[in-house]
């Protein structure tokens, strides 16, 4: 005799092993999906490092460029101030000495280039009222 029981107890043994051969392979496949990403990040983890590596020489490379060329341009302009500095004092010395051999000539000449600026300050300063 046949009980109608056992045909559905023998199907549920056979969907419970399906279900289990299922979940199985489920979790095989989410832990070769784990295993396959942490290997993905590592690889780019190392590629990272190897490229911060190789960037390194470079922009140290460049950092001594920018020293280099900030100390150039340092010495170029102290050249350049000693040299004005230079010649600001020869030309006080001229005038120091003209100043004293041309004393009437000087106090004149200062005295026209004084009145040429008031002239110009006062034309400046009609223009300009309405």
């Amino acid at each position: 005799m046949n009980f109608p029981f056992s045909k559905t107890a023998g199907r549920q043994n056979v969907t419970r092993e399906l279900s289990d051969d299922v979940l199985q392979t489920a979790e095989q496949a989410v832990e070769s999906t784990r295993d396959l990403a942490h290997d993905a990040i590592r690889r780019a983890d190392n590629k990272a490092r190897d490229l911060r590596a190789s960037l390194d020489p470079a922009i140290d490379h460049l950092a001594q460029k920018a020293q280099d060329l900030a100390q150039r341009s340092k010495g170029l302009a102290m050249d350049t101030s000693a040299r004005a500095q230079r010649r600001l004092t020869q030309y006080a010395d001229v005038t120091s000495k003209y100043v004293a051999e041309q004393p009437v000539k000087s106090v004149l000449i200062a005295a026209a280039a004084g009145a040429v600026i008031a002239a110009l300050l006062v034309s400046h300063g009609s223009h300009r009222e309405p």
